[in-house]
């Protein structure tokens, strides 16, 4: 096997492990705190806006400053990814929690749930669809995000990326772009077939709150 194979071989699976690690803290906090704010409506009004608004400052931008309270560690890259990992979980589970029939509500209502329940019977599974095309997005956006390691020497196929376009090298530029171009597919194909089996196939198109 070449030298360059390997080394390829090795970057992604950096790159795998800073995406899997990101997205699976952005999704725990982004539908803990959507949980949380859709029984908030009046915080999710002014929220998820200034939340919107940080969304857009750029990572290198992010990562620069983490880079500085914290150093150049693998924690630096992990934290900035699984922030702008939460946001499309996050958005998505309000938008999919408010959008579930309020009939629903009250039937389980009807029926003794207790509010707990009511959640976890009734209202996450009518909102999987939506929450889940959140997680998607989050993961396809995060393989692209997680090529900003490179620059603060953490590696991933960023590493690739940034050398190349430093040496105007289109053969390095593609070392790193089409892996990272095959994982972001790859992994949205798990995200999907991860729907096909935690959404029931009637919820599976559009879902509750599109």
């Amino acid at each position: 096997m070449s030298e360059v194979l390997l080394s390829i071989l090795q970057k992604t699976a950096e790159h795998t492990g800073y995406t899997l690690i990101s997205v699976a803290i952005g999704f725990v906090l982004g539908l803990s705190l959507g949980i949380g704010l859709s029984r908030l409506p009046t915080l999710a009004k002014y929220l998820l806006p200034l939340l919107s608004i940080l969304n857009t400052v750029p990572g290198i931008v992010f990562i620069g400053v983490l880079f500085i309270l914290i150093g150049m560690t693998p924690a630096t890259v992990i934290i900035a990814l699984s922030i702008y990992a939460m946001f499309p979980v996050l958005k998505n589970t309000v938008t999919g929690l408010n959008g579930v029939d309020p009939q629903y509500k009250e039937a389980a209502r009807g029926c003794g749930m207790s509010h707990f329940q009511r959640l976890y019977l009734v209202e996450l599974p009518l909102a999987m669809p939506t929450i889940i095309g959140g997680l998607r997005l989050s993961t396809v956006y995060t393989v692209s995000w997680a090529v900003l390691a490179a620059m603060i020497g953490e590696g991933g196929l960023g590493d690739f990326v940034y050398k190349g376009v430093s040496s105007n090298n289109n053969e390095l530029i593609l070392q790193g772009a089409i892996p990272a171009a095959v994982l972001a597919l790859t992994l949205g194909a798990l995200v999907d077939l991860l729907q096909r089996h935690v959404v029931p196939r009637g919820l599976r198109k559009g879902g509750v709150g599109k």
